[in-house]
């Protein structure tokens, strides 16, 4: 039997059994990468599916489904949508709409370090007034009968004491859950995410605490489940370059494979993963010709490019070969040309995610 690994604190448990998932991320957690990320989850396993961050100043105003960031599949009724806001009536708006849209629950971003956000008193900068951070949960939770979570960083400074204080109160105003990224706002992606914050985190909190930061491998996974008892994990780029880290995880853990993929292992060697970097771009590619109009899809593929080629062994040889492509069948072309001969993976980059 599968192993429910670290969900003693049930998250949507009508919808979650599995201790991986996808995390919101702007220009790239849409339809076509859930559904990339869906073709390597092992058989039976549910898991959190995220969009890209939606600014609740427009989601009032959009029709859900229409808009690029809010495509979605057949699959997708068991999304948790992310937004990013701090006025009360475009809070409720947004989170009615998204209800009555259907979702599986509702989460708010205050770890985005962006100077946009900054600018605008969204993402890390409500982590500056923890009493209206917490008022920002209870506005979500007036409006809708769905979970809300909340993703946050450390804060502006590392402080574990502010933390634990600024959590406890997200908690206390009715939050499910959080997720933690543990970096402060000023260093963005740089340096080392601090898991010790995580596992302290999980131990002051009541609500399961999903961990995120630095994954880059399903030993990377195993071992923040581990070290930091938290109930989640939490992967972002990574999963553009080895979407099949759900797979191997769900084989360590004695899960089926995924669907059409019954009689086969999961790719662990550096040529292994190299020849199944190209089937998912492939794949990927594929879904944006279902999703998206051509100019926006090839944008869309490139930037994913841009962030999962670093994975690959001279993987700016393949960025720069998809640059000319001005259609979508000139840009498959050009990945299967490429991919044609065997490519080997990396474990990791020096990137921090």
């Amino acid at each position: 039997m599968p192993q429910k690994i670290a969900l003693e604190r049930p998250i949507l448990p009508e919808f979650v059994n599995f201790p991986i998932c996808l995390a919101p991320m702007v220009g790239l957690s849409h339809v076509s990468l859930r559904q990339l990320v869906r073709h390597y989850l092992p058989e039976g396993a549910r898991t959190i599916w995220p969009t890209e961050m939606l600014n609740s100043r427009r989601l009032p105003h959009e029709r859900l489904g229409q808009t690029p960031e809010t495509f979605r599949s057949r699959e997708d009724a068991d999304i948790v949508p992310q937004i990013l806001g701090n006025h009360p009536d475009e809070i409720k708006k947004s989170v009615t709409k998204l209800e009555e849209w259907g979702i599986a629950g509702v989460d708010i971003n205050m770890g985005c370090p962006v100077k946009k956000a900054l600018k605008h008193n969204y993402g890390v900068a409500l982590m500056g007034d923890p009493e209206y951070a917490a008022d920002v949960v209870k506005m979500a939770k007036n409006s809708t009968s769905k979970p809300v979570s909340v993703k946050l960083r450390v804060g502006t400074q590392n402080d574990e004491n502010f933390l634990v204080q600024f959590a406890q109160g997200l908690q206390s105003a009715g939050a499910d859950w959080i997720t933690l990224h543990p970096r402060t706002a000023e260093q963005k992606r740089r340096g080392k995410a601090d898991w010790n914050q995580i596992r302290k985190l999980r131990q002051e909190l009541s609500i399961p605490v999903i961990g995120n930061g630095d994954v880059q491998t399903s030993e990377d996974a195993k071992r923040l489940l581990e070290e930091t008892q938290c109930d989640m994990v939490m992967v972002g780029r990574a999963l553009t370059a080895r979407p099949w880290l759900l797979w191997q995880l769900g084989e360590d853990w004695g899960w089926p494979a995924p669907q059409g993929r019954e009689e086969q292992k999961a790719p662990r060697t550096a040529e292994e993963e190299g020849r199944e970097f190209g089937l998912a771009q492939v794949l990927f590619l594929k879904s944006l010709m279902q999703f998206y109009p051509e100019s926006l899809g090839l944008r869309r593929f490139r930037f994913f490019v841009t962030n999962s080629h670093q994975w690959l062994e001279f993987g700016h040889s393949y960025f720069k070969c998809i640059q000319k492509a001005t259609t979508y069948e000139e840009m498959l072309m050009a990945v299967e040309t490429f991919f044609a001969q065997s490519k080997r993976m990396s474990q990791r980059t020096d990137l921090r995610y």
